[in-house]
């Protein structure tokens, strides 16, 4: 592909050289998947306000996400196993972050270690946690986030028990890959991938193997993650983790007001409007759709981020001008990381700001803290705010 221009490239390339075992963890939604659809389709049914002879100089997409300067309101959110889709995929994803300026957020589940990341891509990223049975690990992560000097410990509360994926459980998912003939003869159709995964020792999940006792290998890390995902999670533990990290916190997968105004009582510093990618509860609003009840009833408490389905800068608008301080992209820079690596990362931050940028500039805004809902043609999501 010589010429790159959307989001959807990156993720026509990345189909063509990611194991498909790992390619259907990116692209997948629980159940019928009608939520992980949604999530984008919402978006695009949204229809713009054009401006014209409006002074467009100097424009900016630069903001901040609690506290802190970005180049644009966009994080690279917390995705599991982005280290199988290129080698050491987490410390790449990390270093474009950081050069582009914007958070890079890695998952308790990444390949490459807290360590391994802040060594090779610098501290400041963002770590997300779980709520599991052991709560000492839980302590232990947290103290090895503010050892690696984490900014921001993002807090996973939507995943007490998980959805079901039917590709995850066709392919017989592991990571490691399971060396079964279909998947040996579909690797050995990535060369790429193969290369790249042969000149690395980071096949495992790098925070959890050599962590924690007993866990030493893939079989035994399925036997403890399988009982490790705590149903029983309440707000009283986010209280808990809240007071033992005692940083900037924010809490993802918030999709209802009432959760929304809990969210506000614990004391966090930012919520995010989240369905997991739709990989969870199929049927759920979009983040979109949801977005506005919680802005209406908690915006002006709490910092509200949004993530899901976003796959263009404007998407990014729309989410700003229905209340949004920031937002998130998962899939988005996993094609890139799984077309091209570092670069794709780069590439995917690139095609956002540019098309953030020059809608901003369509719709007669200069500055991305001037976006309201005055850039739409009409309101939007009237009947969920009803509601």
């Amino acid at each position: 592909m010589n010429v790159i221009t959307n989001i959807e490239d990156l993720r026509v390339l990345a189909r063509q050289r990611v194991p498909r075992i790992f390619y259907d963890y990116v692209d997948v939604g629980s159940w019928s998947e009608s939520t992980y659809r949604a999530n984008e389709k919402d978006f695009q049914s949204l229809p713009l306000r054009q401006r014209v002879a409006v002074n467009l100089e100097a424009r900016s997409t630069a903001s901040d996400m609690i506290g802190q300067a970005v180049s644009m309101p966009v994080a690279l959110a917390p995705t599991g196993l982005a280290g199988m889709l290129h080698a050491d995929g987490e410390i790449l994803a990390a270093r474009a972050a950081r050069s582009f300026g914007v958070p890079f957020t890695l998952s308790t589940v990444s390949i490459c270690s807290i360590e391994d990341v802040a060594k090779h891509a610098g501290e400041g990223f963002w770590f997300q946690v779980y709520v599991m049975r052991d709560r000492d690990f839980i302590e232990r992560l947290i103290e090895r986030a503010k050892a690696a000097r984490c900014s921001a410990l993002v807090l996973t509360l939507d995943l007490q028990i998980q959805g079901q994926r039917h590709k995850d459980l066709k392919n017989g998912l592991t990571a490691p890959p399971r060396l079964t003939v279909p998947n040996l003869i579909d690797m050995l159709k990535k060369p790429r991938w193969c290369f790249g995964m042969a000149g690395t020792r980071r096949r495992q999940f790098g925070n959890i193997v050599g962590h924690v006792k007993g866990v030493e290998n893939m079989r035994s890390l399925s036997e403890w993650t399988a009982q490790q995902f705590d149903p029983s999670l309440s707000w009283a533990d986010v209280t808990w983790i809240k007071k033992r990290w005692g940083g900037k916190l924010i809490l993802k997968g918030i999709q209802d007001a009432e959760d929304a105004r809990l969210a506000v009582e614990s004391g966090a510093d930012a919520l995010i409007v989240s369905n997991h990618g739709g990989r969870q509860l199929d049927g759920a609003l979009s983040s979109i759709a949801a977005l506005p009840a919680i802005v209406s009833e908690v915006g002006s408490e709490i910092e509200v981020h949004l993530d899901g389905g976003i796959r263009s800068g404007q998407d990014v608008l729309k989410a700003l001008a229905l209340g949004a301080r920031g937002t998130y992209i998962g899939r988005s820079y996993l094609y890139g990381l799984g077309a091209m690596g570092e670069a794709g990362v780069t590439k995917a931050l690139e095609l956002i700001q540019k098309e953030l940028d020059l809608t901003m500039a369509f719709c007669g805004k200069t500055r991305v803290n001037q976006v309201d809902r005055s850039i739409f043609a009409f309101q939007p999501f009237q009947s969920y705010l009803a509601h």
